[in-house]
């Protein structure tokens, strides 16, 4: 595998992984404000849109993991 391509292909997961946790960042903040406004069940549904965020950096890890370790580094 060409190193410098694969290099590009990992910054790009990582920034997709930052975007992804910043966006996972601002739903807790929506579902911890539900709670303390006394709507603890509201807060627990915002919080649901979380799982398909952590399922989805999960595997770009799993992917940045992959490329790196096939790369020979």
């Amino acid at each position: 595998m060409d190193r410098r391509i694969t290099e590009q292909a990992i910054g790009l997961i990582l920034t997709e992984i930052g975007i992804r946790l910043g966006e996972a960042a601002r739903i807790a903040k929506a579902a911890e404000a539900c709670a303390l406004a006394g709507s603890a069940s509201e807060g627990v549904r915002v919080s649901m849109d979380l799982e398909q965020i952590f399922y989805e950096t999960h595997r770009l890890q799993d992917a940045a993991s992959l490329l790196n370790r096939l790369s020979g580094e």
